[in-house]
Formats: structure tokens, sequence, C-alpha cells
């Protein structure tokens, strides 16, 4: 790589102001709110910020009942922020790859730990599967997008979407590559659990989430450790 002046270096990743919208990426990891009242945020995504905007950690009457019942259950949860007032933040999330998708009336379901970011008019429920608390390391729980407006997803490095139809039958993954899917789709989880499994000798494959219908899923082609929310604001 050659060598910049400073110049060149402000040039080459400077501010882009090439969009209208509210959301816009800098570049594929960093994510530009233009905040015009509320929007609502990954708790502790904020990189840097201008303008009057205020931070306040999502309150427990916000999260709804069956919301807060179901982080009582799972232990886990996801962990929003609001923004309010005026200004520009700038969001990011270890480095991971932020892709935009604007709902129409849709309905989505993503892992929630790749929630980034979401405009007021989406509506969030946890959705847990069944029998699967204390099944995988941390737990795993999901969040239901839907309304109008646009989300901010993440995912570790360029996701595949897969095609789930009756014709092609079920798609099975591994659930900590599993980032979102079509709100049409219910998955079930399988299990292959075995005695060389319960002694630690099995393939590591032994919980999968198994996808049927007509519909899409999101993978990562990374298997990631979901950890038990920060009680820390």
């Amino acid at each position: 790589m050659p060598v910049k002046t400073v110049s060149e270096f402000i040039d080459a990743y400077k501010e882009k102001d090439v969009s209208a919208e509210a959301f816009e990426l800098e570049n594929d990891h960093l994510l530009e709110v233009r905040v015009n009242g509320l929007v609502w945020a990954k708790s502790g995504a904020m990189v840097a910020r201008t303008g009057q905007v205020k931070f306040t950690r999502q309150g427990i009457l916000e999260q709804g009942l069956g919301n807060l019942l179901k982080k009582a259950v799972s232990g886990e949860g996801m962990v929003l922020m609001k923004m309010e007032g005026q200004g520009r933040v700038y969001l990011a999330d270890e480095g991971k790859k932020i892709t935009l998708l604007r709902l129409a009336g849709d309905t989505i379901f993503v892992n929630g730990n790749d929630v980034l970011a979401l405009e007021a008019g989406i509506d969030n429920q946890i959705t847990m599967m069944k029998r699967v608390a204390g099944m995988l390391s941390g737990g795993l729980f999901n969040v239901r997008l839907s309304g109008h407006g646009i989300v901010a997803i993440t995912s570790h490095y360029e996701p595949l979407i897969l095609k789930v139809s009756a014709a092609t039958g079920p798609i099975f993954t591994d659930p900590n590559a599993t980032v979102a899917w079509s709100g049409n789709l219910t998955p079930e989880i399988a299990t292959d659990i075995s005695f060389k499994t319960l002694m630690g000798r099995g393939s590591g494959e032994s919980i999968q989430m198994k996808f049927a219908g007509e519909g899409w899923v999101v993978v990562q082609p990374y298997e990631e450790t979901y950890m038990q929310a920060s009680t820390n604001g």
C-alpha cells in the first residue's frame, strides 16, 4: 500500500454525505445515524457523536412485560439504548459488517446479538425457541422486528442468504452462525446428541436450527459465542 500524505489520508477516509436517509453507511463497518427525535441502538455501540443527543438505557417498563419475562427466564436480552435529540451518532460493533434493511410492513427475525440500530417505527419483541435455554453456551435469543423503517443488522464477514422451499426440503444451520430469517419461518431446534457427544467426543454440531417452508435464512462464515447481556449501562 502506497504511503499517503495527510491530505490524501483525510480525503480517503473523510465522512460521507451522499444520502438523505437517517441511516448511512460510512463504510462496511461504521454506521452514521442522523438523530432527529428518537432512534434505538445497541447499548455500547457508539464510537463518536456530534450535536445534542441524549443516551438512555432502555427502561424495564419500555421493554414490555413479555420481553421482561423472557429476559428473566433466559438470563439474556437485547440491551438497547435510546438516542434522543438532534445530532449525528456513529455506531460500530466489534468491526462486524453492517447491513441496512428497509421494512415496509415486513417482519424479520434477527439474532439478538446482531441488531445494531432501528428507527422508532420498528417494533421489537424478544422470542425464545422451545427448550433451547441452557443448550448453548450463553443461551440463545432472537428478536422479532416488524413495522416501517430502517434496521441495521451485523454479521461477521459477508453473509450468505439461503432460500428455504418445500422443493429443496429443510435447511439446517448452526445457531452460532445464524444471523436472521424471514418472518414467515418458524425454526425448530434439532438435536443429535449421542453418548460420544456427552463425553466431549462429538462433532460439535449436535444442536442445529431447522428451517422448513418458504422463505430465507441468513448465515455468516463465523461461529459466534453469545455472552449474557451486561448489567452495566
